[in-house]
């Protein structure tokens, strides 16, 4: 096991900045998410980790060692593709113990090896077949397994379920959770499925544009995501933005916009000070409530119902807003609904910047 540690990794392919400065550390035995869309340059720094890309400026050391000078072999990381990358005319056992063999280890510890990698990962009666003769979420547990044996310092995976089915993916997500409890070797783990993140991460790390958008746990960034772009990244359905007004009565600070008022939640009133503010609300968050216990009136534009829930788009105003309701809501199109929030769960976000406001 090993603390990563990325200290200030820049890229650039020659005018055009690829990586902006990322700062990360990763504790032992940690799980790091590097999540994102396509081109935020996740990809770019697992590759950087593994020695596959040169910096541009930085440090990335694994274990306290710099290895920003050292040869991917010798950086004593394993890594699993996106695509399987197996020898076709192998056997899985052969397959799961060809690095080992290359690099000279005695047959016996060799075999030693795969069949406790085999073992954990559930294979061991697929040892003899090749690869032609397995399901896409065997042959991940293969590749798995050629990393399992080298004994790493660092796991690094890159979008590895991508091209597996949904049912697939969330077995061998499971797969995964349990290897790191069990293995508690650090992973660093690339994906754009925000699902995959929260499920799997100690640590995420939001990635837009080469500049990290924020780094915390899966919990903190669902619950208090640093900018609206986080916000809306994290979360199926994502999360709703009503633009609105901060307006202060008394000793209460209130939101207002067409078809919302409510109370906000203020360590000190009195120095809050009006000013237009974007309101960020999960879909989850509102509640259908009695008209005088509402802060966020509408219309009902569509319902859909998936079975453990219902997700009902209303407009408000002239925004649109998804709500997730039980499965037995009985509200029909074009009827006026009446919904309620708790302050705790509101997010406040500046409308020129996107960062979020605490107040």
């Amino acid at each position: 096991m090993a603390t990563l540690s990325i200290k200030d990794v820049r890229k650039a392919y020659g005018s055009v900045q690829v990586l902006h400065g990322v700062d990360i550390e990763l504790e032992d035995g940690g799980f790091l998410v590097l999540l994102g869309p396509s081109g935020c340059g996740k990809s770019t720094l697992l590759n950087m980790i593994a020695g596959l890309d040169d910096t541009s400026g930085g440090d990335i050391l694994i274990g306290g060692r710099s290895v920003v000078d050292l040869a991917p072999k010798d950086r004593n990381i394993a890594m699993v593709f996106q695509s399987y990358a197996l020898y076709p005319t192998m056997s899985v056992a052969r397959n799961i113990g060809f690095g080992l063999e290359r690099r000279g280890v005695d047959a016996d510890k060799r075999k030693r090896a795969v069949e406790d990698a085999a073992r954990l990962l559930q294979i061991s009666h697929l040892l003899d077949r090749r690869p032609a003769n397995l399901s896409g979420g065997q042959r991940q547990r293969v590749a798995m397994g050629r990393a399992i044996v080298r004994d790493p310092e660092l796991f690094l995976f890159d979008e590895p379920l991508s091209n597996l089915d949904a049912k697939l993916r969330v077995e061998m997500r499971t797969e995964i959770k349990r290897l790191h409890e069990r293995l508690g070797t650090s992973i660093v783990y690339v994906t754009h499925d925000q699902i995959e993140a929260m499920t799997l991460g100690t640590k995420v790390a939001v990635m837009k544009g080469g500049y990290i958008q924020q780094l915390a746990d899966p919990r903190t960034i669902y619950e208090r995501p640093a900018n609206m772009f986080v916000a809306s990244f994290i979360g199926s359905p994502a999360m709703n933005f009503l633009p609105g007004r901060l307006v202060r009565n008394a000793d209460c600070v209130r939101f207002e916009a067409s078809g919302v008022s409510m109370a906000m939640l203020a360590s000190n009133p009195a120095e809050v000070s009006e000013r237009p503010v974007v309101l960020g609300i999960r879909p989850e968050e509102l509640k259908v409530a009695a008209r005088d216990q509402a802060s966020v009136t509408g219309m009902i534009d569509v319902v859909e119902p998936t079975g453990p829930e219902t997700m009902v788009t209303v407009q408000v105003g002239e925004r649109s807003v998804t709500a997730r309701v039980p499965p037995r809501f009985a509200g029909q199109r074009n009827e006026a609904i009446f919904l309620t929030v708790d302050p705790v769960s509101i997010n406040l976000f500046d409308p020129d910047t996107e960062q979020r406001i605490d107040i």
